[in-house]
């Protein structure tokens, strides 16, 4: 947005000035759809596991206490987001969180909210 005059001047001109840096709407979407992830709680759980050790999915599915079909769907969308990477060891495939800024960032943000919003977990 290069130099977008607002139709009502309340004299807050920094706000113009900070209108020609603000992202695209592709950008932000980008940021919705890395959120969309977390849309549900047992992704989630799921997420903050393998951000802490690398597991197939039968194991997975024991310790959330969940199908393996019902992992799967969700190990599917973590990885379509670019949370999860994954690796085959002969008949097994194997999941972590992805080592990147975006799937760090999301583990402190959840553990840090954990934290606030269920101080006794």
């Amino acid at each position: 947005m290069a130099n977008t005059a607002l139709p009502h001047d309340h004299g807050q001109t920094e706000i113009e000035q900070e209108l020609s840096h603000m992202p695209s709407v592709d950008n932000f979407q980008t940021v919705a759809d890395i959120f969309k992830q977390l849309g549900d709680g047992s992704r989630i759980r799921i997420f903050w596991l393998l951000c802490h050790c690398e597991e197939c999915v039968i194991n997975l599915s024991s310790m959330v206490q969940m199908s393996s079909p019902a992992v799967s769907h969700h190990l599917r969308q973590l990885k379509a987001g670019g949370l999860l990477v994954s690796r085959r060891e002969g008949k097994e495939v194997y999941y972590k969180a992805a080592e990147t800024p975006q799937a760090q960032l999301l583990h402190h943000m959840i553990e840090d909210l954990m934290e606030i919003a269920c101080p006794s977990a």
